[in-house]
């Protein structure tokens, strides 16, 4: 009887299986995930585009002795299934269940925890030089895309490597794809590869027929490399890789199994290092997923016949009402440009694109770039926004810092996905952008409660003629009740009502909490304000003396983590004023990584949901009496 993936002993059986019998794994697996995601959500698309790549990695490679190392690492969902994890599949993203990324507390078989870009290829350098130093003898694997190949640590690791002794084997996964479709030079000179067969074909003839000379073969054959070079530089253009000191094979086609393994298993046997080309087709195998990838790269739970979400909720987003307000003022302001890092879609900019095509920069993975980019733009005139998620933001830290703020230039950072972020757990979490922005120079930052906040916080930073940062979550848009939104004023808040013992500072998203939380502790007879912060640097300071001489009892609460957060420059200044003793209560996220888990989840378990926040005031309050 046939063995189910749950029942198999993977990664084992593989290596005992048929050629057919792998085949029909594909099949099956690909079912597998379309059964599982349609339920939980998850990375669809580029798992369903490597599925016999990875079936052919682990029918050649001895996992875990020899190291298979994912960059991003969101097409590992195969890679789990093949490591004995198909039991406990329905639990990925979950709160305690499988992460959606490669996790070495999990298993033996992910030898280091991804979820950022561009760095398969370091980490395989350094692996392979440990190994070198230790005398071992194992594989190091590196699986990068092509949209990850536009990251400058993927040349710098290319450039080390392909100069260096130690041997790694580098498959590039091209499926034209990142989050939003590759874009720049690399793209085009990877689309030249995939058109290439005539080349790897060329070269097999010549090779065969010259060394098939009886006698003289061997020798003309290793005598006429020159050769050889016409033929690659007149097809291949340049063969970028070998240039730098690698032996290139491809493109393979990505779905052909026994190729796969045949050249895998070539690539073993060559000594120096190998990157061999790839081709997949992101979405493979569901019809849905094929015709829109984009849509199905990252997505919670579907219908399988129609691929329509099940999520529930209005839709509206932050991410939304920043694109869409953006045309509005492009419409009335031709310096105003639109900048993102392979995120077009995700960040909100897909519309204002069609719009103006020719004001919208998408640089690829290379937010470092991105930046200095918009710096370049905004010394000559223009009014550069950066959009790029909280995350991903922090790989540009040096550029903000000494391109842009060192500089006083007028660039915008719209900073999506800021605070929590769900199920894509610790990698994805945007929780640290306002401790590593906050201690730079001529920087202002912001955060708004609602969607007609975020309009005028737009409004007020492109006539601002400085660096402005604005951060907001990827949570859907409510509206406080009763609330309303004054004009931005530079350092100034919002406050939405008084108190008499207890009033609460809230950044951004956190306002619906604060309101919330005030309404549970007003009916335990506790007089409660709460205040739209708005600001984070500069700091109402005006606005907390006053709050500190109302009230017995000043809480701050952000989406972000405490150590260098909001609430700390809250109590900085608190102290400086002889006011923060038995006064502040600051709360946000602890001095950790959190783990992956709905919003929802996580917000209860840390105690940052409505009921957990009244619950803590009291007890300080209690405490501090």
């Amino acid at each position: 009887m046939k063995k189910t993936l749950i029942e198999h002993n993977f990664p084992d059986d593989i290596r005992n299986m048929s050629p057919n019998e792998l085949e029909l794994l594909s099949y099956e697996i690909r079912e597998f995930l379309l059964d599982q995601l349609s339920k939980t959500g998850g990375h669809l698309a580029s798992n369903l585009g490597v599925v016999e790549l990875t079936i052919a990695l682990h029918k050649v490679f001895k996992s875990p002795y020899d190291k298979l190392i994912w960059d991003v690492g969101h097409q590992c969902y195969v890679h789990k299934l093949l490591t004995g994890r198909a039991s406990r599949f329905a639990t990925i993203r979950q709160l305690g269940g499988l992460s959606g990324f490669p996790k070495r507390e999990e298993s033996e078989h992910d030898c280091f925890n991804t979820g950022h870009s561009s760095t398969s290829i370091s980490l395989a350098a350094g692996f392979a030089a440990a190994r070198d130093q230790n005398h071992e003898k194992h594989s190091v694997v590196a699986i990068i895309g092509d949209g990850a190949l536009t990251g400058g640590l993927a040349y710098e690791a290319l450039n080390n490597l392909g100069a260096s002794k130690s041997k790694v084997i580098i498959i590039l996964n091209d499926n034209e794809m990142s989050i939003s479709k590759n874009t720049g030079g690399i793209s085009q000179h990877l689309s030249k590869l995939r058109m290439s067969r005539t080349y790897i074909d060329i070269k097999k003839q010549v090779k065969n027929t010259i060394k098939n000379i009886p006698g003289v073969g061997k020798g003309l054959y290793s005598g006429i490399g020159h050769i050889k070079d016409s033929v690659k530089y007149a097809i291949v253009n340049g063969a970028f890789f070998e240039e730098l000191g690698f032996r290139y094979f491809g493109p393979v086609d990505g779905h052909n199994i026994s190729d796969l393994i045949e050249i895998f298993s070539l690539a073993k046997d060559v000594e120096e290092s190998v990157v061999i080309h790839t081709i997949t087709q992101k979405g493979k195998g569901y019809k849905n997923a094929e015709n829109n990838p984009n849509h199905f790269h990252g997505i919670g739970p579907f219908d399988v016949t129609t691929g329509a979400s099940l999520s529930k909720g209005n839709g509206i987003s932050f991410s939304n009402v920043f694109g869409n307000k953006l045309i509005h003022l492009a419409d009335n302001d031709s310096k105003i440009i639109a900048i993102s890092a392979a995120m077009i879609e995700g960040v909100g900019l897909a519309a204002f694109k069609e719009r103006f095509p020719d004001r919208t920069f998408d640089v690829g993975i290379a937010e470092a770039h991105a930046v200095t980019f918009a710096a370049g733009m905004a010394q000559q005139g223009l009014k550069p926004v950066v959009a790029i998620y909280s995350t991903f933001l922090q790989r540009a830290y040096d550029q903000i810092l000494s391109d842009v703020c060192m500089q006083k230039l007028p660039v915008v950072f719209a900073i999506d996905r800021a605070g929590i972020v769900g199920n894509d757990g610790e990698t994805h979490h945007g929780i640290f952008d306002l401790s590593f922005l906050n201690h730079m120079p001529n920087l202002t930052i912001l955060s708004p409660k609602d969607d007609v906040e975020l309009e005028k916080m737009m409004e007020y930073a492109l006539v601002l003629d400085a660096p402005c940062a604005i951060r907001y979550s990827k949570r859907e848009l409510t509206k406080c009740p009763g609330t309303v939104c004054a004009e931005i004023e530079t350092g100034k808040s919002e406050c939405l009502s008084s108190g008499k013992d207890v009033e609460i500072w809230a950044l951004g998203n956190m306002a619906e909490t604060a309101q919330k939380t005030a309404l549970l502790l007003q009916e335990k007879g506790i007089d409660v304000g709460f205040v739209n912060a708005r600001f984070v640097k500069p700091l109402d300071e005006e606005g907390l003396s006053q709050s500190a001489n109302r009230v017995s009892t000043i809480v701050t609460l952000e989406d972000n983590i405490l150590k260098g957060g909001f609430g700390d420059e809250v109590r900085k200044f608190l102290a400086g004023q002889g006011k923060a003793k038995g006064k502040l209560l600051t709360l946000g996220w602890p001095d950790q990584f959190i783990e992956h888990g709905s919003i929802e989840e996580l917000l209860c378990k840390y105690k940052l949901d409505p009921p957990s926040v009244a619950e803590r005031i009291c007890e300080f309050i209690e405490r501090e009496t």
